[in-house]
């Protein structure tokens, strides 16, 4: 498989996250290069778009995402300088395997894709875990869950079977042109920036590392309307990352998803001191915080929790139409559209 693009480093590949900051890099860019900054933690990297674009700037970047799935992303791109795939790997990660295992086949059976196509993903998952390198092996597990993304109406795991299949490209392709198409987009997205940058799998209230002159934090956004549980959306990647090793399936789900992880972002009585907590761990570096106007803390509040560590606060706001949801009540409903907020304090 031959690259189509010469120029290494020159786009993220799309990921299909929930609330990626993608269409926010260019000002994030600007806001970076109005800093005087050299290093920046991104302590809530998601799809991995913004350490990314932090990486494209020249920093020195750490990246951190408690789900397991969302750190490959980062350590497949932005800790790695230079691994690619290979045609040669590519082609030995879809020989068949005699020996593979069948986890996907025997638990998720009828749910999410068909039985051919969850024996693509045993035997390719299987054929994964004799890679020895770890940046080939991210870069192969990134590639397969863009593939299941792909693959899957909405690329979300919180509903079961096909209902939601309008016809789209996408949902005609096969898994396995998926994963090749995957593979070529994230090798021509490696690049070296000439830092030692890394990438993290943490909580982030446990999280030790270095001083870093920014820190950005794109947390959970709590609402009263929504719940901000990304585990119950992409638990099936969650689960892959690991192949279930380690996770707890609960089995009285539909879904049969594994057991969300504890956040503090995730109820009123705990949010704000999740915020103030967050904001005192990193007073010492300038930063800048991602959030949205149907969420609590409000504008204002968020506003008052940065002035108790920094001096000088400073609000953008980008107007913004969502459509989270499709059910016929949330379409075209004024509910989502709403205001998302850029804070940099200094």
């Amino acid at each position: 498989m031959k690259s189509k693009n010469k120029q290494y480093g020159t786009q993220y590949p799309s990921t299909r996250y929930m609330g990626s900051k993608r269409k926010l890099l260019p000002l994030i860019n600007d806001i970076v290069h109005s800093l005087d900054v050299k290093s920046v933690l991104d302590a809530f990297s998601g799809s991995g778009c913004v350490s990314y674009e932090f990486k494209k700037c020249g920093l020195k970047v750490s990246s951190n995402d408690f789900l397991r799935f969302a750190y490959t992303f980062t350590l497949a791109s932005v800790e790695n300088n230079k691994e690619r795939l290979t045609e040669k790997d590519i082609a030995s990660l879809l020989l068949p395997n005699t020996q593979r295992k069948s986890f996907v086949e025997d638990t998720f059976s009828g749910l999410y894709y068909s039985q051919e196509e969850n024996q693509f993903i045993d035997n390719l998952r299987s054929n994964i875990d004799k890679i020895s390198n770890k940046y080939k092996t991210a870069i192969a597990l990134s590639s397969l869950f863009r593939a299941c993304s792909k693959r899957r109406a909405r690329g979300i795991f919180a509903y079961t079977g096909f209902r939601y299949d309008d016809g789209r490209k996408d949902l005609k392709t096969g898994l396995q042109q998926h994963f090749i198409d995957a593979v070529e987009e994230w090798n021509n997205s490696i690049f070296d920036n000439g830092k030692e940058n890394k990438a993290y799998n943490s909580d982030i209230f446990k999280l030790n590392t270095e001083h870093h002159d920014l820190v950005y934090f794109d947390p959970p956004y709590f609402s009263l309307k929504s719940d901000n549980d990304y585990t119950r959306r992409y638990h099936f990647l969650e689960g892959l990352s690991t192949y279930w090793k380690g996770v707890e399936i609960d089995y009285t789900t539909k879904t049969k998803k594994i057991k969300s992880k504890d956040t503090p972002f995730s109820t009123k009585a705990t949010v704000y001191k999740a915020f103030d907590d967050l904001f005192s761990k990193y007073k010492d570096s300038a930063l800048l915080v991602s959030y949205y106007s149907n969420g609590l803390p409000t504008k204002e509040e968020l506003v008052e929790l940065l002035m108790k560590y920094k001096g000088n606060v400073k609000t953008v706001d980008i107007s913004q139409t969502y459509s989270f949801g499709t059910h016929a009540h949330k379409i075209n409903n004024g509910n989502n559209k709403i205001t998302e907020y850029l804070f940099i304090a200094t």
